[in-house]
This record gives C-alpha cells, sequence and structure tokens, in this order.
C-alpha cells in the first residue's frame, strides 16, 4: 500500500492550495460536495470564438466525389481542426453541444444541429488530448499533450482557470460538483475545484497509464503503467487498496471502467488480459482472456493482443473487451465465460455500451462505427464516412447520436436509428 502521509502539495503561481477538499463527511453521495462549493467564485479571463461548418450537402469531398463518392452516413461533418482529431465530448445537460480536440493544438465547442462553433479553446501549445464537459455543462475542460489544463464558462464562452502539470494522461469531472481530475504520465493524480483553485495531489510510485473517478464521487481507481491498479479516497488523500504482482498486470494498463454503483472495475492491459476487481475488497475477482490461459492472449509467438477498450452492459450481467486484433469479446459475468466474439476488419480503438440496451458501439482503424448486439453476438448497424480511423467517439444521453473524432481531421455527427426506436 501507498505511503499515505508522504504525498506532496505543491504551490503554483498565485494558486491557492489546501491540504484536503471536504468531499464527504457523512455517508450520503456526493451531492454534499457541490453544496460545499456554492461561494466559490468564477474568474474573468476572455476568450475567442469563431465558426466553421459543413453539411452533408454542403461538403466537398474534391477527388473522391468527382470519382463517383464515398458512402458518408453522416448527418454533419464538423470540419474546423487542421490536425488530427483526437477526443470528442458531449454535454450531459441538455445535449445540444459537442467538445472536440485535435492536433492543430486547438479545441472548439460547437452546437451539435449545426455544427456552428460557439467558442473556440485557444491558448494550447501542444495538442489538445483530453477534453470534458461538467456534469450540469457549464464548464468545459481542455487539456494538452504537454500538461496545460484550461477550463472555460460556456455560458460566458470565456477562460475562468488554468493550470500546468506534467505530460497529461487523462482528464474526468466530478460527477455533481465543479471539481476536476487528471492524472500524469509522472503517476501524479490532481484535483481542484472550478476555477477557484484549490487543489489536491495524489502521488504514487509508478507511472500513470489511466484512471477513472467511481460513480460515488469518493473514490478514484488509477492503473499504472508498471501493472498495478490503486483504488484512492479522495477524501483522505491515501490508496484503499493497491493490486499488483500476481493480481495486478503484467504490463501497462491501457483502459478500465466501472460497473454502475463502482463496486466492480475491469481494467484491460497490454499483456493481453483483462481482469475483474472488487474495488470494496480490493481483490482480483477473475481474469478475462480469449484463448482461456490467464494473462496470456496471442496473436502469434512472442507477441500479445493489447486491450484497448473495456466496458460494462448495464442491463446484463456483461463485460466487453475490444482488443488491438479487431476482436470484440462479449464475457458473461456469472460464468466468465465467452459469450460472442465480434470479429472487425481491423484494430479497435474504443468501445461503449449504450446506457439503457444490450447494444455495444465501436470504432476502429478502419474508420467504421459499428454498433453489436450483444444477446445475439450479431452485427446491428455499420456508419461509415471518415477517410482516416476513428480515434474515439462518444454516444449522447438517448443513445440517438453519436459523435466520431478521426485522424482525417474531421468530427461527424452520426444518427443512431434501430427499428425500435
Amino acid at each position: 500500500m501507498a505511503n499515505t502521509d508522504q504525498h506532496t502539495i505543491e504551490l503554483h503561481g498565485d494558486e491557492e492550495i489546501i491540504e484536503v477538499i471536504e468531499l464527504n463527511e457523512t455517508e450520503p453521495g456526493p451531492d454534499d460536495l457541490a453544496d460545499d462549493l456554492d461561494d466559490v467564485d468564477f474568474e474573468d479571463d476572455g476568450g475567442e470564438g469563431g465558426e466553421d461548418w459543413e453539411t452533408e450537402d454542403e461538403m466537398d469531398f474534391g477527388e473522391e466525389e468527382e470519382e463517383g463518392g464515398e458512402q458518408d452516413d453522416s448527418e454533419l461533418t464538423f470540419s474546423k481542426h487542421t490536425g488530427s482529431v483526437f477526443c470528442v465530448g458531449l454535454d450531459p445537460a441538455t445535449n445540444s453541444m459537442a467538445v472536440t480536440g485535435g492536433e492543430d493544438d486547438k479545441a472548439y465547442v460547437w452546437r451539435l444541429s449545426d455544427g456552428e462553433v460557439l467558442f473556440e479553446c485557444s491558448g494550447h501549445k501542444d495538442s489538445v488530448t483530453c477534453v470534458a464537459f461538467s456534469h450540469d455543462s457549464s464548464l468545459v475542460a481542455s487539456g494538452d499533450m504537454s500538461g496545460l489544463i484550461k477550463v472555460w464558462e460556456v455560458e460566458a464562452k470565456k477562460e475562468v482557470w488554468s493550470f500546468e502539470v506534467s505530460d497529461l494522461e487523462w482528464l474526468e469531472w466530478h460527477p455533481c460538483a465543479p471539481v476536476l481530475l487528471a492524472g500524469t504520465d509522472d503517476g501524479n493524480m490532481w484535483m481542484w475545484k472550478i476555477p477557484g483553485g484549490e487543489c489536491k495531489m495524489f502521488a504514487s510510485p509508478a507511472r500513470h497509464a489511466n484512471g477513472r473517478l467511481l460513480p460515488d464521487g469518493k473514490r478514484a481507481v488509477v492503473g499504472y503503467e508498471d501493472g498495478s491498479i490503486r483504488v484512492w479516497d479522495l477524501k483522505q488523500g491515501n490508496a484503499t487498496h493497491v493490486v499488483k504482482g500476481r493480481d495486478g498486470h503484467q504490463g501497462a494498463v491501457t483502459c478500465l471502467a466501472s460497473n454502475k454503483d463502482g463496486s466492480l472495475v475491469v481494467t484491460g492491459s497490454v499483456d493481453g488480459s483483462a481482469k475483474l476487481i472488487n474495488t470494496l475488497t480490493g481483490k482480483m475477482v477473475c481474469v478475462f482472456s480469449v484463448d482461456g490461459l490467464k494473462g496470456t492472449v496471442s496473436t502469434s509467438p512472442g507477441e500479445t493482443n493489447s486491450v484497448e477498450s473495456v466496458g460494462f452492459c448495464n442491463i446484463l450481467p456483461l463485460v466487453g473487451v475490444a482488443y488491438l486484433d479487431g476482436t470484440l469479446v462479449i464475457y458473461d459475468l456469472a460464468t466468465q465465460g465467452i459469450r460472442h466474439r465480434c470479429r472487425h476488419e481491423a484494430g479497435i480503438v474504443h468501445m461503449q455500451w449504450e446506457e439503457s440496451s444490450t447494444l455495444v458501439s465501436t470504432c476502429g482503424l478502419d474508420g467504421a462505427l459499428r454498433q453489436w448486439d450483444a444477446r445475439s453476438g450479431s452485427l446491428v448497424s455499420e456508419y461509415l464516412g471518415h477517410r482516416a480511423e476513428i480515434l474515439a467517439f462518444a454516444i449522447n444521453r438517448d443513445s440517438s447520436m453519436a459523435v466520431t473524432a478521426s485522424g482525417d481531421n474531421q468530427a461527424k455527427v452520426f444518427c443512431l436509428q434501430r427499428p425500435d426506436r
């Protein structure tokens, strides 16, 4: 277990640093944290706005279109970025806005209905790889590879806070309060009240790979480069559980996801295995692997098939594990066995379950977005339009729309249609 008395607090510029953020004094959920932050004032830094959008009819596909065109199933294409689009987020309150970040060192907040840019998140020094709206969509965060994080007030379209850390790995908002968490490649996890800037840092002896805030808003789970996983108590500032050695991974943790109540986490690694961990006890429950041999999923001798994305189904006791070789495997939690294998022609980058169905969506290196039915393992729909790999996607609250980010410098909006919708 990590030494909980040795995490450090550092001063940065004029930021106010405090030792502990009181997330919760009592047993009830994280709503108490939001109440504690009512008196936080916003700063008044300015931001710039702009617009650039194209509808399906207005897009110019150049030589490809002149030769007869390629299939494009999207409803709208956003083409403001001048480099690969690495990340995308949708606003949870109104489901009317998207934020995308890219290789051009910029992020844009834009309207889903017509692609109009609401404002530009400028001032970054490197590729923007992390973007996210706060729980009430009043704030949006953008973070670049160099570690510069900016927060913008959506209604006022202006920057209200910024902070610089080491190379950024992940970024996530608290589920019900203006509190932002981030992980960096040096093994540290940061937590800030926004926009006041009160800060707490969680230090680890291992370097970062991935992290996620658990649904209770009181804990976070972080996977590291050495294959270990830590469950952090955000109020106390210590790791309550450390999973490592035989129970941990034999390579860097690439992805993780929790079930709806946060009691279970599934983690994926470059070692080719996915592990189910009980966050309350810190015990490893089981190992998922496609060949039945724990921790060894080989594509050829001496090589492992890295796990790229994982997730829990909310409707049935199922776990989805997406592999670099293009295989999506649906595992049964009860038997820990394979229920379905869903084959792709290229590697999978990301997978996501719908909130209230057994459909799981995938995107990958072939530039297609696909939906699979976990009950039957069959392909339900396929959406084409990108000319390069899809690097990320997000699905709105009612699962009627997906927004993709691609290496072709574009983001696209797809209408997700099913016979029963």
